[in-house]
């Protein structure tokens, strides 16, 4: 299910046995664009901590009820890797956090999640023989927030089009699937998506995303209401628009 990572800010991480907190923020990889942690806002229980949730640990979201269910207890996550509120997340803490569950590591392997496209698939793997080390490659992770990422300006082909507003999620693989673009000072009112696909770079001190599309060719694609949840019939209109294959 696609769904809006705006959204998903506020929705209440509930444990085991007990409420962890709410969601501050979602950090992704920059290689895959995909969610590797939720940053949890656990109010007074463990201040001055940067609280994470890895999506392999979160069962199917109550939609209707704005949860997250976590397969962790509280105690659980308490006694996880602590990591300082300002500190960044590196691979080594990440290692010491899967480690300590005796998880695979989501970037050991082809797939997004190690050799899987999701990570249920990763945690229930049929085939013992999954690789759990790291590719040689592998030693450093670009993490990045959503948060941050919202306002970078958008660069078409040709000219400016807007800034990043939200991003749209799937749900099962957690990869980021569409950037949502503003482009109030160019076409006022109006919102459409860019596949995450379609980026050709990421001047990240900048804060700038480069997309290989025209200010033309997106003046006229099929505008995106974030009142309306994005379907596979919406996602097909987009995709035969700029005569692009499914990625489905």
């Amino acid at each position: 299910m696609l769904r809006s990572t705006k959204q998903l800010n506020g929705y209440r991480l509930d444990a085991a046995d007990d409420v962890l907190g709410t969601v501050k923020d979602l950090l992704f990889d920059e290689e895959n664009w995909t969610i590797r942690w939720f940053v949890a806002d656990t109010g007074k229980w463990l201040p001055g901590r940067k609280v994470l949730i890895p999506p392999l640990m979160v069962g199917t979201p109550e939609w209707d009820a704005n949860l997250l269910p976590v397969r962790l207890t509280k105690e659980e996550v308490e006694n996880s890797p602590g990591l300082e509120y300002d500190e960044p997340v590196s691979r080594q803490y990440e290692r010491r956090y899967y480690d300590q569950f005796g998880w695979p590591y989501y970037w050991a392997g082809t797939g997004v999640w190690g050799m899987h496209p999701t990570p249920t698939a990763m945690l229930m793997r049929e085939n013992d023989s999954d690789p759990m080390t790291e590719s040689p490659e592998a030693g450093t992770n670009l993490l990045r927030s959503v948060l941050e990422v919202m306002n970078y300006r958008i660069q078409a082909t040709d000219d400016a089009i807007g800034h990043v507003e939200d991003f749209i999620v799937d749900s099962e693989s957690w990869t980021l699937r569409y950037l949502v673009v503003d482009t109030r000072n160019w076409l006022p009112g109006r919102k459409v998506l860019v596949a995450t696909d379609w980026i050709q770079a990421v001047q990240w001190p900048q804060s700038q995303v480069t997309v290989e599309l025209t200010r033309d060719a997106i003046k006229g694609s099929p505008e995106y209401d974030p009142a309306t949840p994005v379907n596979r019939a919406y996602e097909e209109r987009l995709y035969d628009y700029y005569g692009r294959p499914y990625p489905w």
